[in-house]
């Protein structure tokens, strides 16, 4: 099949352009030329901003299987896209987020849960805030355009080898630090939820191969937080309570994946992919996502918000309350 990426050569799609090359396909991505590309010779490079007039001029005359939008973020770009390739691929497969639930408490979470409101036409700028709004106005868009020739996968946060983001590899990395005690948030019973990035990819080649539409969770398995530190091999934690975190100025940034139970986004680590699952998603284990990250970031230089030493000097504070 051809296939085009919009996108590609960051970590999600960078595995997904993988993904379809294993599986025989040729791919094409477009891209504005202005990442690292560390992507196969064989990938066809295009480059355009659909952000801009005339970006999406070199796609013209051009025909594909599907596209796969992995770098769709505003409505105003995705209305592009959708408008350009409505009569030029078979299916259009956008790659969304869980960010988009409006009641993120809810446990499970499942492809049927109210959404955000949608962010306006015009909004252009990404933030915390406006990130799942935006994404829920770009699903609308691709919905609305392609029918049942669209397919909207909604994923996890996602780890593995080439995320650059920090935030799953600070775990292994820091498993990784050697002995001694190491800090750990909540109880233990709290839960995380990732999904490995080659899971993902493999999924999206699935639904393309089989021309598969809806709506999917793309999550992995759940896991307590003090399974967690058993898989990473973390050998002397030192759990600290959820609600003492904030007074040692350690948050989401600090200690990335941690969401209390007992907050109010916690059904964003119970994310039910059962829908996926019954259309072929299949898992690794998370003992080969820790390992495999691991393997990858010892080179990858990452610069982490909790240091040695101020987390150090966390547990001593801790300890003197």
């Amino acid at each position: 099949m051809d296939i085009l990426i919009l996108g590609g050569t960051q970590f999600v799609g960078r595995h997904i352009v993988l993904a379809f090359l294993a599986g025989g396909h040729r791919v094409s991505i477009l891209t504005r030329g202005q990442s690292l590309d560390e992507l196969p010779a064989g990938v066809e490079r295009l480059r355009g901003d659909r952000g801009e007039a005339g970006g999406l001029d070199t796609l013209a005359g051009r025909n594909w299987d599907a596209c796969v939008d992995v770098s769709g973020y505003t409505p105003a770009a995705v209305q592009a896209s959708a408008a350009e390739l409505r009569d030029r691929v078979g299916r259009y497969v956008f790659v969304s987020t869980v960010s988009v639930y409006a009641e993120p408490g809810r446990h499970p979470v499942r492809e049927d849960d109210p959404l955000l409101p949608p962010a306006p036409a015009e909004q252009t700028e990404v933030t915390g805030a406006s990130y799942g709004p935006l994404k829920v106005a770009c699903e609308q868009i691709v919905q609305e355009v392609f029918g049942d020739r669209a397919t909207i996968l909604r994923p996890q946060i996602v780890a593995g080898p080439f995320d650059h983001t920090a935030r799953y590899p600070y775990w292994p990395d820091r498993a990784a630090g050697g002995g001694g005690e190491t800090l750990l948030p909540g109880s233990g019973e709290d839960h995380v939820q990732v999904i490995d990035a080659r899971d993902l990819a493999a999924f999206t080649v699935r639904v393309v191969e089989q021309s598969v539409g809806g709506v999917f969770n793309v999550a992995g398995p759940r896991l307590s937080w003090a399974a967690f530190a058993g898989v990473l091999g973390i050998r002397h934690p030192v759990w600290v309570p959820a609600d003492a975190l904030e007074g040692l100025g350690l948050g989401f940034r600090e200690l990335p994946l941690f969401i209390p139970e007992s907050g109010e986004q916690a059904g964003l680590m119970d994310v039910s992919a059962e829908r996926a699952l019954a259309a072929g998603l299949t898992l690794r284990g998370p003992e080969v996502t820790a390992r495999d990250t691991r393997a990858w970031s010892a080179g990858a230089d990452l610069t982490y918000a909790l240091t040695p030493e101020r987390e150090a000097q966390a547990l001593a504070a801790w300890r003197e309350e």
